[in-house]
C-alpha cells in the first residue's frame, strides 16, 4: 500500500509510524485511520513495539474540519465512520504490540485518542495536550473512554469542559503522560532500550490479559460511535464548522 498519510519504518522489532499530514497540521481523515490500520495488518506479527511519532509541532490535531468543509460547500454530506477510528484506538489499546505515543509540539481532540490508547506516553515538555470539541458544540465521545482509563473520569472532564490546553508535566501529573523531558528523543531511546529484551510471546500474552481486563472499552464503543454519529449530523454544528473554516472564528462569534 502507498501510504499518502503516514509514514513507516520498522527497525529491529520496532515500527515507528508517522502522522504526516504537514498541510493538513496532522489532522485525522478516514485515510488516516485506514492507513493506521493497513500499518498495524502489516507489522503486529514481525514487530514488538509501535512507536507513533507527529510533526516536531504538532503530534496530531483531531478531526479535519477543512475536509468537511469541503464537502459541505461540494453540496455532499459529511462522510465518516467514527467506528473505524474507535477500532483503531481499541487495537493500540488492547492488541499484541507495545504502543507508545512520542508526542512534541501540540496534541488536540481526536489526536488525544492516540495517546490516551498508548501503553506508553513520553512528551516533549514543551507539547500540549487539548480538548477544543465543546467549543464546536461536540464532545469527544470517542476519545472519552480511552483517556478516563488513563486519568479518572474527573480529569477527563475538566479537560472537556475547560477546551484549554495543559502543559507536558500537567499531563504528567494526571496520568496522561508517563514522563516528559526537554529531550523526548533521548527519553524515547532510554525507553526503547528498556523494552527491546522484552520476548514477544511474553508482551503478546501480557496484552491479551490487559484486553480482558479492559471490557469497558469494548462495552462503550456502540454508546460512543452513535454520540459521534449524532453530534456531526446536527445541522448547526456543521454550520458552526463551516463558519471556522470560512473565518477563523468560533461558532459564538457569528
Amino acid at each position: 500500500m502507498e501510504y499518502q498519510t503516514v509514514k513507516v519504518r520498522e527497525q529491529q522489532q520496532i515500527c515507528f509510524l508517522q502522522f504526516y499530514r504537514p498541510e493538513a497540521n496532522n489532522t485525522i481523515n478516514d485515510r488516516m485511520a485506514e492507513e493506521c490500520h493497513h500499518v498495524l495488518d502489516r507489522y503486529e506479527e514481525s514487530a514488538k513495539i509501535l512507536v507513533m511519532e507527529g510533526l516536531p509541532d504538532v503530534f496530531c490535531f483531531g478531526a479535519d474540519f477543512q475536509e468537511m468543509h469541503d464537502r459541505m460547500a461540494n453540496g455532499r454530506q459529511s462522510e465518516r465512520n467514527p467506528g473505524r477510528l474507535y477500532d483503531l484506538w481499541m487495537r493500540l489499546a488492547t492488541g499484541p504490540l507495545l504502543t507508545i505515543s512520542h508526542v512534541r509540539g501540540k496534541v488536540n481532540a481526536g489526536g488525544i485518542g492516540f495517546v490516551a490508547a498508548s501503553d506508553i506516553v513520553l512528551a516533549e515538555r514543551t507539547a500540549q495536550f487539548s480538548l477544543s470539541e465543546l467549543l464546536f458544540g461536540v464532545f469527544p465521545a470517542a476519545v472519552l473512554p480511552f483517556l478516563i482509563r488513563r486519568t479518572g473520569t474527573a480529569k477527563a472532564n475538566y479537560m472537556t469542559v475547560m477546551t484549554k490546553a495543559i502543559s507536558a508535566e500537567q499531563a504528567a501529573s494526571w496520568g496522561l503522560v508517563d514522563a516528559c523531558d526537554d529531550d523526548s528523543r533521548s527519553l524515547l531511546r532510554k525507553h526503547l532500550l528498556r523494552l527491546k529484551p522484552l520476548s514477544k510471546s511474553a508482551v503478546v500474552k501480557y496484552k491479551r490479559y490487559m484486553q480482558r481486563i479492559s471490557e469497558p472499552l469494548a462495552q462503550a464503543k456502540p454508546i460512543a460511535v452513535k454520540a459521534n454519529l449524532e453530534m456531526f449530523s446536527d445541522p448547526q454544528n456543521l454550520t458552526g464548522i463551516y463558519w471556522y473554516i470560512e473565518t477563523g472564528k468560533f461558532p459564538w462569534e457569528e
